[in-house]
């Protein structure tokens, strides 16, 4: 791991309350040397797939790595930190969410050619960005990104894949801020990954990470591409509020075949619904809540489990209190 320094302003002065534990805002800043834009109780359900969950109880958007770094240097470690991306694999709980989420915004959405193969991408970068890049540099191998609606950070932390392509697959090395607002840079094989799974330290965030294709015909490319976002809009129900797949593939097996063999295809709980074109989707019908759509995904695993035997474990993120 490769340390870096920062050259910010100074650090802001963060406290944590003692007095109000599990209460409204318990978290307490003196916003004198940042830089972004910190919001507190900020509304999460607008800006996460499923259109539904409670607040953060502070929202930062750093204006770039060093205001990142300063900002967490200053931070009590006893207030808890989340990154987030589109919000598109999370369900955020109805009681919100504590501490502070990070939501890297356009400073690092950038995505630059560092070699005929290889790109640099922001933290904050989407996945059509990344693929539509890849195409323009004639740099095949990562059109499956075009596939997962999140963004670098997230696709690194979870070994993002679809179309029988991973993260793991491309990626050289990510830039990370850690919790103490150190900057490293972290090999591939230091984040030990295994499916939708890695090893990067609790409340790290990525700010940035190398991919690595291969060369290509961009006219191929852009072919790939296409079959792709045809195979998912005849699959998935993208129109919908959702959190894209919901339970990871068993070994061997398929998370929706497993669902509906258990006859979950259209289950509903209050506004929450399995999915009736793809069962590994739940969906949000219109106004459900976070605990209606995490109760329905448990009442799955249920049948499932009476059903097959198979316990589904859950793909996607369960954040903040209930």
């Amino acid at each position: 791991m490769a340390d870096r320094a920062s050259t910010a302003s100074p650090p802001v002065r963060v406290e944590r309350s003692r007095d109000t534990p599990g209460t409204g805002v318990s978290t307490s800043f003196d916003t004198n040397g940042v830089r972004g834009k910190l919001t507190p109780e900020a509304p999460l359900a607008p800006l996460v797939w499923f259109k539904s969950g409670g607040a953060a109880e502070w929202l930062f958007e750093p204006k770039d790595v060093a205001d990142l770094q300063d900002f967490l240097r200053g931070l009590d470690p006893s207030v808890p930190i989340m990154a987030l991306g589109l919000g598109s694999n999370m369900v955020v709980r109805d009681g919100g969410v504590p501490g502070v989420v990070v939501r890297l915004g356009k400073p690092f959405a950038k995505v630059a050619k560092v070699d005929d193969v290889t790109l640099d991408c922001g933290g904050g970068a989407s996945g059509i960005l990344v693929s539509s890049t890849a195409r323009d540099n004639g740099i095949a191998g990562v059109e499956f990104l075009r596939s997962i609606p999140g963004t670098v950070g997230g696709f690194v932390r979870m070994n993002g894949g679809a179309y029988g392509g991973e993260v793991k697959d491309i990626l050289v090395d990510c830039d990370v801020v850690l919790r103490s607002g150190e900057l490293v840079t972290l090999r591939k094989a230091d984040l030990r990954y295994t499916y939708r799974h890695s090893e990067l330290p609790e409340g790290a965030i990525v700010v940035a990470a190398r991919f690595k294709g291969r060369p290509g015909e961009p006219q191929a490319i852009q072919a790939e591409m296409d079959r792709i976002s045809a195979s998912r809009e005849a699959s998935q129900p993208l129109r919908s509020k959702t959190g894209g797949s919901t339970f990871k593939n068993p070994e061997g097996r398929k998370a929706w075949q497993l669902v509906d063999e258990a006859g979950c295809r259209g289950l509903r709980i209050g506004g929450a619904e399995v999915s009736e074109k793809h069962t590994n989707f739940l969906i949000n019908t219109g106004e459900a809540t976070s605990a209606e759509i995490e109760a329905l995904g448990e009442e799955v695993r249920r049948r499932v489990k009476d059903n097959s035997g198979v316990a589904l474990e859950w793909e996607i993120q369960r954040v903040g209190r209930p």
